[in-house]
């Protein structure tokens, strides 16, 4: 496997979550033993999600209330 970052040699290492988030503290990933870059699970879920193309549709204006309706003919 080659870095994307400097095309150099990435290396199995296994990576400890020290801050303790809501993943598990260890977990395989790669290094690159050039520039030190690392790409674990995570990494790579957001990459494929980034690259996706994928992007959130925009709401539709909130209909407007009936009464509101029945109040601009009233008045």
């Amino acid at each position: 496997m080659t870095c994307t970052r400097c095309e150099g040699l990435m290396v199995s290492d296994e990576l400890l979550d020290l801050q303790e988030s809501y993943h598990p503290m260890r977990l395989e990933g790669h290094r690159c033993l050039s520039c030190g870059n690392i790409v674990d699970p995570l990494i790579q879920r957001h990459r494929m999600v980034q690259n996706s193309h994928l992007y959130s549709v925009a709401a539709s204006p909130p209909a407007k209330p009936f009464l509101f309706d029945l109040i601009k003919l009233t008045a």
